[in-house]
């Protein structure tokens, strides 16, 4: 059940990194502000401001102070690996859908995982596929450490208690369930796979039950839902479930099926969702934490390619899970040589890189994803980003 965290723990949870002050003031200015927008929840001793980002006690939010705020590292900060591409599920919008090749096995995720960390990266969210078909999976989120946030997102298919809590013993800070639906047949038909909103019910209390972590609900907003104001219907329904936190994000247009003007997000609907944020976040209580919200230009905005990364299950750099191009495989060439060619190309900046610029790589879709290298390169050549979103505007200072 989300619990607010007291101001007593939240004061000792901060002057716990003294570092902070060694910031810009204006820096500590914007982390303030932006703070206030959410209560901060007591997650079984984890201070969460959201999923997002690590809990205020741990040293993995250490890390993002002394290397991000301070020092201002040059390598990612958050980082997906995708531990399978096996999935019971065949959701419509899935960003792994057309991916190939020879996937990952467990020493090479870790090897993988050491290297995103030594790069700067202190929060990692594991994905797939259904990261649950990984037997490896807690042996993986062992080796994340206490220094490096983790994260897991899950359709709940094949989950245990026993598995849960074997999960929370080897460290996993969050857990996000999918959950797109209040009604079951709707979610299920998404999901193309029957049984799928019972499944993500019966994680969420496996999970819940187990301890020890923060449970949300991953939520992808579809284009009929924000059209017909129905996304508060669907919060109130997750606020019954007594999860911790709503992380909701829109169907981006990585597929063929999503990238129509009907189906991409409008700008209008976008600014609504942040003000649905923080009006329900001021109530207390379940956290809501829209992507849109914190890709905004007021905040952090769009940082694919540059702090964030994403592995595919077979070894693939992207910029992020939702841009389906590559920019070499971490099987054929050290990862730290392919991100610094992808970085150069990415900027951080103020909207979302495929929300802006899907049809320029929907125009090289060869009826394969991700896009080859010499395809995205070419893409690449095209685009124009926009400016900096506030939080690098200060940080440049």
């Amino acid at each position: 059940m989300a619990r607010k965290a007291s101001n007593l723990a939240v004061a000792k949870a901060i002057m716990s990194h003294p570092g902070i002050l060694l910031a810009k003031p204006s820096l500590n200015l914007f982390l303030i502000r932006y703070m206030r927008k959410f209560t901060v929840i007591d997650a079984e001793g984890r201070l969460v401001l959201h999923s997002h980002l690590p809990p205020l006690n741990s040293r993995a939010y250490a890390r993002f102070i002394s290397e991000h705020l301070i020092r201002k590292s040059n390598g990612p900060s958050h980082a997906q690996i995708g531990v399978t591409n096996a999935c019971p599920q065949n959701c419509e919008y899935c960003y792994n859908k057309g991916r190939s090749g020879k996937v990952m096995d467990t020493e090479t995720i870790r090897a993988v995982i050491r290297e995103l960390k030594s790069m700067g990266v202190f929060w990692i969210g594991l994905t797939g596929g259904e990261p649950l078909l990984n037997g490896d999976l807690e042996r993986i989120v062992e080796s994340i450490g206490e220094d490096c946030s983790a994260k897991l997102f899950t359709t709940g298919c094949t989950l245990t208690p026993l598995r849960a809590l074997d999960l929370m013993r080897a460290g996993l800070d969050f857990v996000s369930v999918s959950l797109d639906h209040w009604n079951e047949e709707i979610h299920d038909r998404v999901r193309g796979f029957r049984g799928a909103f019972r499944t993500a019910l019966r994680a969420i209390e496996m999970f819940m039950n187990a301890g020890g972590m923060h449970v949300s609900v991953s939520a992808v907003l579809s284009g009929d839902m924000l059209k017909t104001d129905n996304v508060e219907e669907f919060l109130a329904f997750l606020r019954r479930l007594d999860v911790h936190e709503a992380w909701l994000s829109e169907a981006k247009p990585g597929v063929n099926a999503h990238r129509t003007g009907e189906q991409v997000i409008s700008e209008r609907e976008r600014l609504d969702l942040i003000a649905l944020q923080d009006r329900y976040n001021k109530e207390g209580g379940m956290t809501v934490n829209y992507l849109g919200h914190f890709e905004d230009r007021e905040h952090f905005g769009c940082t694919a390619g540059h702090k964030m990364v994403y592995v595919d299950p077979f070894g693939e750099l992207s910029p992020c899970v939702f841009i389906p191009m590559t920019f070499g495989n971490v099987l054929e060439k050290p990862l730290r040589d392919i991100y610094a060619g992808m970085r150069s190309r990415f900027p951080v900046e103020d909207r979302c890189f495929m929300n802006t610029n899907h049809g320029t790589i929907g125009g090289r879709y060869r009826g394969k994803i991700p896009l080859s290298a010499e395809d995205s390169l070419s893409v690449m050549d095209e685009v124009r980003f926009g400016p900096p979103a506030r939080f690098f505007c200060l940080q440049d200072r």
